[in-house]
């Protein structure tokens, strides 16, 4: 469905591009309306009406085939390791099955997908590595209790292979619930430019949901019956299962919070796409004081002790993927060789970390002159100031398209990686006249080493340049090791479908 663009005024709709073919639910009469919104009545019962019902019946999916997998992923454990628990496996195994569910729902992890856009199970990993280890302890304690012991080796085991197991369960899961229930459906309320990122953002992302529409939304729109009856109108037609709030930049606390409010209301999920986190990132901790909520928001950059384990990381991960791309590496350079006159390698100067320059090199994917025909062909630079791009560059060879298809032709950076000039990931490696155009707060990111992969070579979509430099600002105020480790594998799952293109 074509995506609607819509806008109130005088408490109307108004700039309806596109429509669906749904129906719309009988609308709240004026009174019902200002009880929700005011909170001074019960008003209507909006848990009993169909959009909430759907919400209801597709969280119910989820959670159930999430909780099935669990179990199916802790019976196959236990069979693996029965050998070594004895003849009350079964008794064993009986007790297992309900702790791990107990402990994943006391951790939340039946119920955060509901707060969340994209569903992934990569986020879960850490919490899951702490629960898997205290489910193997418990088997173990269990299994003291039935009369027996649990040797450490196969307490290890258990907690290994129950890992592996419930994170593939959870994978499949999830997958086969965007089979059965349609992606969610989101109206953004706000800021029509911030609305159309987050489209995009949303487009690029997994199929677990889509932008079905975007309205223009004040708050005095709100305080207007006629307005608010039209965007119930509007959620109604559009079967909206969440509204996602994006202020704008002129709006005060006083807006934003009724905004919220508002939308709260409504009786569908909420999410907020607050301006603060453009500046502090995601890393902050709630603080909460007598009642009175802060965030303590962490220092820019990186302690000496966390530069020394990105290092570390940087370093084997760098020899590790030598090692094993190596032979694929000399039959890239051998085709190079036989497809064109010229060198293997293509080397370019960098701007890197502090802003010290240094020598990229890449595998040669264009002629020999193909800096001089960059002038000629500017007209057609389809990355917006600041960057040049072309999707079907004249002066890339035919050896050229494969490699960039499938990004083949950054594999040398691995040794810029060795040499300490780059890290797997991190802000990207600006040319000179490109990093001229970057300015106050943005060159903070030249803290950080810069990256053969970061945050935003994975979104899927275009990035205008200052964007991503407020991208990579970000994952500098941010930065985990496990950022990174989700980075990459999010990066070699991009290639993989790129290449499949």
């Amino acid at each position: 469905m074509a995506v609607e663009v819509i806008s109130l005024t005088d408490g109307g709709v108004r700039g309806r591009q596109s429509r669906s073919n749904g129906s719309l639910a009988e609308a709240l009469d004026e009174q019902e309306l200002q009880e929700v919104l005011l909170d001074t009545a019960p008003g209507p019962d909006l848990n009993e009406d169909r959009a909430s019902r759907r919400l209801q019946w597709r969280d119910a999916v989820k959670r159930r085939l999430l909780g099935v997998f669990d179990i199916l992923a802790v019976t196959v454990t236990m069979l693996i390791v029965q050998g070594s628990v004895g003849k009350h496996h079964a008794l064993l195994l009986a007790s297992a099955l309900p702790l791990v569910v107990v402990l994943f729902k006391i951790a939340g992890l039946y119920d955060r997908d509901d707060l969340r856009l994209v569903q992934s199970t990569l986020d879960e990993v850490p919490t899951m590595i702490q629960l898997t280890a205290l489910f193997a302890l418990g088997v173990a304690i269990l299994k003291w209790l039935f009369g027996g012991t649990l040797g450490g080796e196969r307490i290890a085991e258990l907690w290994l292979c129950a890992f592996v197991a419930i994170v593939a369960g959870r994978i499949a899961a999830r997958t086969l619930a965007s089979r059965i229930a349609r992606p969610e459906r989101c109206l953004v309320i706000g800021d029509p430019g911030r609305a159309h990122r987050i489209r995009e953002r949303v487009a690029a992302s997994p199929a677990w949901a889509e932008v079905v529409a975007s309205v223009e939304l004040t708050t005095e729109d709100l305080e207007s019956a006629e307005s608010s009856t039209a965007i119930l109108q509007i959620v109604s037609e559009l079967e909206v299962d969440r509204i996602v709030v994006a202020p704008a930049t002129g709006d005060d606390g006083a807006d934003i919070v009724a905004l919220i409010r508002w939308a709260k209301a409504v009786g569908v999920r909420v999410s907020v796409l607050p301006r603060m986190f453009e500046v502090v990132g995601s890393a902050v901790v709630i603080d909460v004081i007598d009642g009175m909520t802060m965030l303590g928001v962490r220092r820019f950059g990186l302690s000496d002790s966390s530069r020394l384990l990105k290092r570390a990381f940087d370093l084997c991960g760098a020899a590790l993927g030598l090692l094993l791309v190596g032979p694929l590496m000399a039959l890239i350079a051998l085709a190079i060789r036989l497809d064109s006159p010229g060198p293997v390698f293509f080397r370019q100067t960098r701007v890197g970390r502090d802003g010290r320059h240094f020598s990229i090199l890449k595998f040669r994917s264009m002629r020999t002159d193909a800096e001089s025909l960059k002038h000629a062909l500017l007209a057609q630079n389809e990355a917006g100031p600041g960057l040049f791009k072309i999707a079907a560059d004249p002066r890339v060879t035919r050896v050229g398209r494969i490699l960039r298809r499938t990004s083949l032709d950054e594999l040398p950076q691995l040794l810029n990686v060795l040499r300490g000039e780059m890290s797997l990931v991190g802000p990207r490696p600006l040319v000179i006249d490109e990093d001229a155009l970057v300015m106050g707060m943005d060159r903070q990111r030249l803290h950080l080493t810069p990256g053969m992969t970061g945050p935003w070579q994975v979104l899927g979509t275009r990035v205008p340049m200052q964007e991503m430099v407020g991208i990579d600002y970000l994952y500098v105020t941010s930065w985990s090791l496990w950022m990174d480790f989700k980075i990459l594998l999010r990066t070699l799952r991009h290639v993989v479908n790129r290449g499949n293109t």
